[in-house]
């Protein structure tokens, strides 16, 4: 048992990526998702980037890919609105 979890995911990158989607370990399908570019240093949100929605085995397919910059830090952090049943 963990001693503690961050409430969102953190993706830190040493070059420059173009990213279309990425997979969330645990994270229910359906689920909706915001991702932010964030403070390298704090980790604190920085502004919105894109929402989207958790799809099967945890898989997050972005409507238009992130351009992340060598050094850059975007965090995803689940929503409790937009879960379906």
């Amino acid at each position: 048992m963990p001693l503690h979890k961050d409430p969102f995911f953190t993706f830190r990158f040493a070059e420059d990526r173009l990213i279309p989607r990425f997979h969330l370990e645990g994270v229910a399908s359906s689920r909706r998702v915001q991702v932010y570019a964030a403070n390298p240093k704090t980790l604190e949100p920085i502004r919105l980037l894109a929402t989207a929605l958790v799809r099967e085995e945890g898989w997050v397919d972005l409507a238009e890919a992130l351009i992340v910059r060598a050094g850059e830090v975007f965090v995803v952090i689940p929503t409790d609105d937009g879960q379906r049943k």
